[in-house]
């Protein structure tokens, strides 16, 4: 099956919806058709590798989140720098994933009804490595007997509350509880742990952030040590983030961390600091939308053909990549305009700018591909595969 898109420099194409699209002749950055979703494939690169390098130094695992990319060429780019799977939230995202031939991924949300159990049931029967997480006695018994009528066994991994309340069994005895349950299951496989503690990862000042995270992570660790004096094997502890990669990799429990955000970067994570200070600077911008100034409706305003349906805007708004001295403000679905206050270089009709996308999982889904570019090139297109992929 071939996928074909059109872009400025002529027709793509890729064999499989995973791959990438070679443009039939390359297209220089600012040609771009606007609005466009840009990566810095270099300032990408250098992220994948500080990530890894930091893993490597810390001897902790990496299980990377495709909900940040959607994208199957970039969790192989994970996966070739040492990440032991993926994740991924829902499991027609990782369905995505395993067409694409990558095989440990881990379903970071549970599931109930009888047509997403099927699922998941198919995709342990396709890959070995597929796992998902539970927090509910009766809905691991339904996919426990799913499993055992199709004569496969689904790896679970149980998922404790870290003080959200949005999923996850309570930590200590109920999630004991809830092992004893999986270990009459045949079906099913304990395979380890889950605790994020997503409500932490954007903590404004590092040492407040370490603080809180520790403080969440607590219970699990002891209930962890509390399943494994009762006799149980805790293979894997998985968790953490971007916002905490530096702080979760030093707790002893940890096998792995799902970060996602580091290959990007997003306004949201570099307000919140970093160990060095105010700029969360670890990682550097690497995920783009490209407008184009289109109208001029008043003296010092500017508007770019960017809104509502190109930026997330969940976060806040975009900030200025390319120019300092400019404000954005919303201005509907298909609009954002810029507050010229004191620009550092023009902005004319015509001219295209670069923003920093104030969060960038929701803003990837918004778009079909992404366009990567090198020396001010774009010679191909990543297909954003699991885009829309939300169930």
């Amino acid at each position: 099956m071939k996928t074909s898109v059109k872009a400025g420099a002529g027709t793509a194409t890729a064999t499989r919806p995973w791959e990438a699209i070679a443009l039939e002749r390359p297209l220089p950055i600012d040609s771009v058709p606007t609005p466009a979703l840009a990566v810095d494939a270099a300032a990408l690169e250098r992220n994948l590798e500080r990530m890894a390098a930091h893993a490597k130094a810390k001897d902790i695992a990496l299980r990377p989140h495709t909900k940040t990319h959607k994208c199957p060429l970039l969790a192989k780019k994970q996966l070739e720098l040492g990440a032991i799977g993926v994740c991924a939230a829902k499991v027609s995202e990782a369905e995505v994933m395993v067409d694409a031939g990558i095989e440990a991924v881990l379903i970071t949300s549970p599931v109930v009804t009888r047509d997403k159990i099927s699922r998941v049931v198919e995709l342990a029967r396709r890959s070995r490595g597929a796992q998902i997480v539970v927090d509910n006695a009766a809905a691991a018994t339904s996919l426990g007997d799913a499993a055992r009528s199709a004569g496969v066994t689904v790896g679970v991994l149980i998922d404790l509350d870290p003080g959200m309340g949005r999923t996850g069994v309570a930590p200590g005895a109920p999630a004991l509880d809830l092992l004893r349950h999986i270990a009459r299951l045949p079906g099913l496989r304990f395979d380890g742990l889950q605790c994020y503690a997503g409500n932490v990862m954007h903590v404004n000042g590092w040492e407040e952030r370490r603080k809180r995270s520790l403080q969440a992570l607590e219970r699990a660790i002891e209930t962890k040590a509390l399943m494994e004096r009762e006799g149980f094997e805790v293979r894997a502890f998985t968790g953490g983030g971007t916002g905490t990669f530096d702080i979760d990799c030093d707790v002893d429990a940890f096998t792995d961390l799902q970060v996602g955000s580091y290959l990007f970067m997003d306004v949201g994570y570099r307000r919140c600091g970093g160990r060095g200070g105010a700029v969360f600077n670890d990682f550097e911008p690497s995920l783009f939308v490209l407008a184009t100034a289109i109208s001029k409706p008043a003296a010092g305003y500017i508007t770019i053909d960017a809104g509502f349906k190109s930026l997330s805007a969940d976060s806040g708004v975009p900030d200025l990549y390319d120019v300092s001295g400019v404000v954005y403000k919303w201005g509907g679905d298909e609009h954002g305009i810029l507050v010229l206050e004191s620009p550092s270089r023009p902005i004319e009709l015509g001219d295209q700018v670069t923003l920093i996308v104030p969060h960038c999982d929701p803003t990837v889904n918004l778009y079909d591909v992404f366009h990567p570019y090198r020396n001010g090139r774009v010679e191909e297109l990543w297909p954003i595969s699991a885009r829309g992929k939300s169930q």
